[in-house]
């Protein structure tokens, strides 16, 4: 029993659902993620970050910025392809480009080049599965090592190794180390730049330890813009830690700035030579004009707030960030215990609370389609995790059933969130209002992952290039619930009682089978899916 519980097994079968998992649908051809590899190709293959000689050798896609250079008169400008020409202008040239901030592009541009040199040419999803190993799967793993130091400087060894787990296995960051995508890897950097902060600020490291802090905080702009609202609730903390100390923290912003410099160089010379001015993002150029509104106004379309998306992005049944995570509620009860042992981290984390909801509340709730979660809210999570501890071990001191029934909701996080990342794009149409104007909704759990998977359409791993399924695909799934009894196990070590700690799983669970609405649209997302999986059973995956 000992050595089931041992730390090695939940980091042993954290490691391989990560390294494993490969949740892709190529018909599905993610706009998201092929825009930043498109560009990796165009710069091996053609030097350039224009990729239109892309575009027309492997097909167009979506999430692209198309800037249209005209003249008027004797003056060139840089208009929106979609958008009217000016009066008696005249076209010069179009140029695509992703609409998003550039460092996954350049950090998959070597993948891509030791892939092609390996084996000509690359096909479209072995580029995304070893881009997502090397860029977002592999930083996360390597995270996951400084978060459990951060957090046993405040909680005890059992609590963070549990919690660390649950972290990897029980929320989006789990899904979006599973995509190419920069919500995660922007986690992993923001979670960089505190640590290194935090290492200076307790005296682990010398103050030029700021210059890390920096050149973090800089990665994190140049790697996902909102990821800017992170680094302000970062800053915060600086500030909090050194206020009334002028001298050090002028000192402090001094060595923060010169390390964030090249980043933030690099990224104002792309705009520039991009979209013609270096404060100018590729939102606003993009190439599909029902998108460009959702982004015109505010901070790169973030105004005023609405409730309708704060509570959606919260509660929703379908990708409600506490519904889909719902332990993460505990935070909200460990900030008084952060308070008293840290101070400026608890300004920290409410500066990060207050940001994301916000930002949550004023962004077009409906055009975050095809998400597992509200995924602008990843790189908050890392810095919940804390609090959640302080929470656990707080409970826990208490005689009462309350850190059991946390403990469920931890467990059934993990469950949850580790299967539905097996599927990882869930169609906008689960959430879906009727011609009766009658609003409808269904879970990613219940309405597709687990139909999916009762249906034999099990999930999908590298080892499909060996192995056709249902083979890989069953040990992906006992996998995940030997994970999930691991988590079980280590809390009922830490005298959860079992009877309530299913309580509060079979509670979490229940209620979303309860509201699951298998309706139309619901089905028809689901069979969509199912008839675009990568691997079904019986048939290997040819990678190549």
């Amino acid at each position: 029993m000992a050595r089931w519980l041992s730390p090695q097994v939940g980091y042993g079968l954290v490691a391989a659902l990560y390294l494993f998992c490969f949740p892709y649908h190529p018909a599905l051809r993610s706009p998201n993620e092929l825009c930043r590899l498109w560009q990796s190709r165009s710069l091996v293959d053609h030097g350039t970050v224009v990729i239109n000689e892309t575009l027309r050798e492997f097909g167009m896609v979506g999430d692209l910025s198309c800037v249209a250079k005209v003249r008027v008169g004797e003056v060139e400008q840089l208009v929106s392809c979609v958008a009217p020409p000016p009066p008696g202008a005249q076209l010069i040239e179009t140029r695509y480009y992703p609409s998003k901030a550039p460092m996954l592009s350049f950090l998959g541009a070597p993948v891509y080049a030791v892939l092609k040199a390996l084996k000509a040419p690359v096909s479209e999803s072995a580029q995304v599965l070893f881009s997502r190993l090397f860029i977002t799967v592999a930083p996360t793993l390597v995270m996951l090592v400084f978060l459990r130091r951060f957090l046993r400087a405040f909680v005890s060894d059992a609590t963070t190794d549990t919690l660390v787990v649950v972290y990897a296995l029980g929320t989006m960051a789990f899904s979006y180390s599973e995509q190419f995508l920069s919500h995660q890897l922007t986690a992993v950097l923001l979670f960089g730049t505190f640590y290194a902060a935090w290492r200076v600020q307790r005296g682990d490291w010398k103050e030029r330890g700021l210059l890390i802090a920096g050149l973090f905080a800089g990665s994190v702009v140049f790697t996902e813009y909102t990821g800017a609202l992170g680094v302000v609730g970062v800053a915060a903390y600086v500030v909090a830690a050194r206020w009334k100390e002028w001298t050090q923290l002028l000192r402090a912003v001094g060595f923060v700035v010169l390390g964030a410099a090249p980043f933030l160089i690099a990224l104002m010379a792309y705009h520039q030579i991009c979209f013609g001015h270096p404060l100018t993002s590729g939102y606003k150029f993009l190439n599909d004009a029902a998108y460009q509104g959702w982004h015109l106004g505010g901070f790169l379309g973030i105004r005023y707030p609405d409730p309708r998306a704060f509570v959606l992005s919260a509660f929703s049944p379908l990708r409600g960030f506490f519904t889909l995570s719902p332990f993460l509620l505990l935070a909200f009860f460990g900030l008084g215990p952060l308070k008293v042992k840290e101070r400026a981290q608890w300004v920290m984390v409410l500066a990060l609370l207050i940001a994301n909801a916000y930002f949550t509340s004023s962004f077009t709730y409906d055009s975050w389609g095809w998400t597992t979660g509200p995924r602008h809210l990843t790189p908050l999570i890392p810095f919940l995790v804390l609090p959640v501890g302080l929470a656990l071990e707080r409970l826990s001191a208490r005689v009462g059933p309350g850190a059991s029934l946390a403990a469920g909701l931890c467990v059934s996080s993990v469950l949850l969130m580790s299967l539905v990342t097996q599927v990882n794009y869930v169609p906008n149409d689960l959430e879906h209002t009727d011609a009766q104007g009658v609003f409808h909704i269904s879970t990613s759990l219940f309405g597709l992952a687990v139909p999916l998977v009762q249906e034999g359409v099990w999930p999908v791993s590298w080892l499909n290039a060996l192995v056709p399924n249902p083979a890989p695909g069953v040990a992906i799934i006992l996998m995940v619930l030997a994970a999930t009894a691991w988590v079980f196990s280590r809390f009922r070590a830490l005298n959860a009682v079992p009877a309530l700690v299913l309580l509060g799983m079979i509670t979490h669970l229940g209620l979303l089978a309860l509201v699951t609405d298998h309706h139309s649209a619901s089905v028809s997302a689901k069979n969509f899916l199912k008839q675009s999986w990568a691997a079904p059973s019986g048939q290997k995956y040819q990678w190549w």
